[in-house]
C-alpha cells in the first residue's frame, strides 16, 4: 500500500517508478509522449546538481549539497535543456536551493509545473518561472 506524504501527495508508480505525487507520474506521462513523438529527447528523471561540494572546515566534515530535479530533458526543435520540478508546495529548502541553482547554472533555469485541475478531472500544466 501506498502511503500519503508529509504534504498529502499520494505516491503512485507509473511504468515500474514510484513518484512522489500524481501530478509528477501525469507529467511524466506527458513528457513519455512527447519523447515518442520525438518533440523532446533525453528524458532523465531525478538528475541531481551539486550545488555545494563536499568540504572540510576546523576539522568539520560537511556534506555536499545537491538540488534533484524531477525531469531533464531536451527539447529537439531547439536543443535547449529544461529543467522541470512539479511543485504543489514550495519548501524554504527548496527556495534556497533554487537560488542556489541559479546562481551556479546560469544556463539553466528551473521550470516550475503546477496543477491546474479543470472540471473534467484531467491534468494540465502550466510554468511558474
Amino acid at each position: 500500500m501506498l502511503t500519503k506524504t508529509k504534504y498529502k501527495n499520494k505516491k503512485v508508480i507509473v511504468d515500474g517508478i514510484l513518484f512522489d505525487s500524481k501530478l509528477e507520474a501525469e507529467r511524466y506521462k506527458q513528457l513519455k509522449e512527447l519523447e515518442q513523438k520525438g518533440v523532446i529527447k533525453n528524458l532523465q528523471l531525478q538528475k541531481n546538481f551539486e550545488l555545494i561540494p563536499k568540504f572540510k572546515k576546523r576539522g568539520k566534515v560537511y556534506r555536499k549539497t545537491s538540488y534533484r530535479a524531477d525531469f531533464t530533458y531536451t527539447i529537439v526543435a531547439t536543443d535547449e535543456t529544461i529543467v522541470e520540478d512539479t511543485k504543489g508546495f514550495k519548501t524554504d529548502v527548496y527556495l534556497l536551493k533554487k537560488k542556489l541553482f541559479e546562481y551556479k547554472f546560469p544556463n539553466l533555469e528551473i521550470k516550475e509545473v503546477q496543477n491546474e485541475k479543470k472540471q473534467s478531472k484531467k491534468y494540465s500544466f502550466r510554468y511558474r518561472r
